[in-house]
Order: structure tokens, then C-alpha cells, then sequence
């Protein structure tokens, strides 16, 4: 790949998985995380985890304290 993500960089976005409960709860898991291209046309993906049968697939920008973590 030619926009191979450095890892050393912190993710600017986490990957989720998310399930819907019968009671109108979701639960949420994070299976990864997303770095974007230098030029700005699309991300790397790292997941960590896949997501269970029937789940959406969130992308969200990762909080400051999430970052942290990574």
C-alpha cells in the first residue's frame, strides 16, 4: 500500500461494533482503530477484533483521552 499508516501516530478515529439489545440499548464494543492517508482520500483500518454477525460498523473521531490509550 502506498499510504501505509505509521502506527507510531496516534488513530484519528476508532472503530466500533455495535449491537442492538431488544430493550432499545446498543452495546458497544471497539474492534480498531483508522488513520488517514496523507492525502486526505481515505483511511487504514486496524481492527482488533471482528465484529459479531448483524452488527453495524461505526467509525467515529477518537477523543483526546481515547488516543491516549492507543
Amino acid at each position: 500500500m502506498s499510504n501505509q499508516s505509521n502506527t507510531k501516530i496516534r488513530p484519528s478515529h476508532r472503530i466500533y461494533s455495535v449491537t442492538k439489545n431488544g430493550d432499545d440499548k446498543s452495546t458497544w464494543t471497539e474492534i480498531g482503530a483508522a488513520w488517514p492517508h496523507k492525502d486526505g482520500s481515505g483511511f487504514n483500518l486496524k481492527f482488533t477484533a471482528r465484529p459479531l454477525e448483524g452488527a453495524e460498523m461505526i467509525l467515529r473521531v477518537a477523543k483526546a483521552k481515547d488516543a491516549e490509550a492507543a
